[in-house]
């Protein structure tokens, strides 16, 4: 999620975490991070998100923030564990930086030889390694602007994405990077805000009645979550960048 004001992701995380374990098969864990300033807040647990008591306590506990990322596991690569829980988090550019995968890489072990380890034994973890590794090459110690990084990120994912899929999220907490292989949505909420209905789960809520005129929230997802809007396909390859709750212009 990404936002243009702090907001919560109670109505979204509940549809989201039903699919890990009741509506579909990703039970190897999961995890979600806020950006708060300068910090995260970071939660992961190897057990399944549907049964999981830090899962119930994320749906209690409206936590507002102006990006999120959250991820429930299928495993492929690495044991069920939580150093092999999603997302990620790193330290780049005096910033951190939180990543989560879908898909499966095939033989991809990149040469790591900088500080960016992993410390698990997913190719997710691997790649996220292998992406802020060479960020930093290419940029040294300065975080460079955002087309920059943008064109950066795009010619990276497409290379991963080279040794299988490679749906990705990538954020600093000041915009959230998307690259899409095979399947990801996203719908941008804003006024005039209409009621949604949850797929997973029977739950609506009125939007207008918990927000402002001026508030815009875009939603990230692999699958939609509600059964009554529009959500916009990404194509296959493509890399979009959000900023205040809005994919920005090509």
């Amino acid at each position: 999620m990404n936002c243009n004001v702090p907001t919560d992701i109670v109505f979204s995380f509940t549809g989201f975490s039903t699919r890990g374990g009741q509506t579909d098969t990703h039970h190897d864990g999961w995890g979600i991070a806020f950006f708060e300033g300068a910090g995260v807040r970071h939660f992961v647990d190897h057990e399944a998100a549907v049964s999981s008591p830090v899962a119930d306590l994320i749906k209690r506990w409206p936590i507002k923030s102006k990006n999120v990322i959250a991820h429930i596991r299928k495993a492929t690569q690495g044991r069920v564990a939580l150093e092999n829980c999603h997302p990620f988090v790193r330290e780049l550019w005096g910033r951190y930086w939180v990543f989560a995968h879908n898909g499966d890489l095939k033989d991809f072990f990149p040469q790591l030889e900088g500080p960016f380890r992993p410390v698990g034994s997913t190719d997710s973890e691997r790649a996220f390694c292998y992406l802020l590794q060479e960020l930093g090459r290419r940029f040294g110690s300065t975080q460079p602007g955002l087309p920059a990084l943008r064109d950066a990120l795009r010619e990276l994912s497409n290379h991963i994405a080279g040794f299988g899929t490679f749906n990705m999220m990538l954020s600093d907490g000041s915009a959230l990077f998307v690259h899409c292989s095979t399947s990801l949505y996203y719908i941008v909420r804003q006024h005039p805000f209409a009621t949604a209905k949850l797929a997973d789960e029977d739950l609506s809520v009125d939007f207008s009645e918990v927000t402002t005129p001026k508030d815009r929230v875009a939603v990230i997802v692999t699958a939609p979550l509600t059964c009554n809007e529009h959500w916009t396909p990404f194509a296959q390859g493509e890399l979009q960048v959000f900023v205040d709750g809005a994919p920005l212009p090509a």
